[in-house]
């Protein structure tokens, strides 16, 4: 038998209910994987169990797979725990830090050739089972780490789950992806949280006048405290080195704008850091993970009423144009909101035609 035949999932047993492990549940329910749950708190496993995501487990079920779905700190006891039970034939988790579980688990004397350190990245910025969903990881990055130690089968079963979640399976070494998530999620985190932590001394009429833009920084910084402390905890050095960088960077800034006054060259720093965005921005992955692309977006004003997205949503597909992106932007004060459709440049004439023939409001 090869290691992928070896490595099919019948079972798995989720250890953590929270958005993560629920919403991989309910993703592997739909492809017909028997699914328990286990959670120290009884509340969540069952409201995860009413959504369909599988049944109580008691610890003497074995499994294919087992996924722990725990805060990082607590990846590898919870590891050991369940490999002395002999719980499963292969074991992953889902920690976003991956030095961590792994180092803290070679000293527990786990069995590293059955355990491969994942990571989805995908979540949102609510938590718990109730805000999981199966079609979470659709597309998205799926980090895995083997170390010397693992075993093909192990490897290929930890394969197989990403596949049957949906995810886009990323080999990298664990001390590689801490340093790579330290860019791309912890620090942006932190860095939203502390332009997000302004606004609760903002004045009322600052918060009267924020739009989209303030929206689209501060999002993330809604997640869980707690979550995020521990996270940072376990990837602390890649993320202070990011951090002091961009303070670095925001320190030049904040000097030439108090120098502005007195010299108009102060300006190119600021510039410089602007035109920098610029270009990171445009080097993030677009659709499909192929580079990002140049979209054309149709701004469309849409009423704050129930099925309003859905009949403009509808009336788009009816033109034959692709909707690429939406995105929403309400009206303060007013029943009243713009939906921008982001589509191919050369779509972008035949879609507005074809809303306003069917009575949308369509400016510019």
């Amino acid at each position: 038998m090869t290691p992928i035949e070896d490595a099919e999932i019948g079972s798995v047993v989720v250890v953590g209910t929270g958005l993560i492990g629920t919403s991989i549940a309910l993703a592997l329910r739909q492809r017909d994987v028997r699914v328990f749950l286990a959670d120290r708190d009884a509340g969540a496993v069952r409201l995860a169990r009413e959504l369909g995501a599988g049944e109580d487990w008691t610890g003497e079920q074995r499994v294919d797979l087992a996924v722990i779905a725990v805060p990082p700190q607590f990846v590898a006891q919870q590891l050991l725990d369940l490999q002395k039970r002999d719980s499963a034939r292969f074991y992953t988790d889902v920690a976003s830090v991956k030095a961590l579980p792994l180092a803290q688990a070679a000293q527990l004397g786990c069995d590293l050739s059955a355990y491969i350190a994942g990571h989805p990245l995908a979540g949102r910025e609510r938590s718990g089972p109730a805000a999981a969903r199966a079609d979470l990881f659709l597309g998205r990055p799926w980090a895995y780490c083997p170390t010397d130690e693992a075993s093909p089968r192990a490897v290929a079963a930890v394969e197989r789950l990403i596949s049957l979640c949906g995810g886009n399976a990323v080999r990298v070494d664990a001390d590689e992806h801490d340093r790579a998530v330290a860019v791309v999620s912890h620090a942006p985190h932190v860095t939203a949280a502390a332009v997000a932590a302004r606004l609760a001394e903002a004045s009322e009429t600052a918060l009267g006048l924020s739009g989209q833009g303030v929206r689209d920084v501060t999002r993330i910084a809604a997640s869980d405290p707690a979550l995020w402390t521990g996270i940072l905890e376990g990837n602390a050095l890649p993320v202070a080195e990011v951090l002091e960088a961009l303070v670095a960077d925001l320190s030049a800034a904040a000097r030439s704008l108090r120098a502005l006054a007195g010299d108009g060259a102060a300006m190119e720093q600021v510039t410089d850091l602007l035109s920098r965005g610029v270009r990171g921005t445009g080097r993030i992955p677009g659709k499909h993970g192929g580079p990002a692309r140049t979209y054309a977006v149709v701004q469309v004003l849409i009423g704050d009423r129930p099925g309003e997205l859905a009949r403009l949503v509808q009336a788009a597909g009816e033109t034959g144009v692709n909707i690429e992106d939406i995105r929403l932007e309400h009206a303060t004060g007013l029943e009243l909101g713009a939906a921008e459709l982001y589509v191919q440049p050369e779509a972008a004439g035949v879609l507005t035609d074809g809303l306003r023939e069917r009575g949308w409001q369509v400016p510019g």
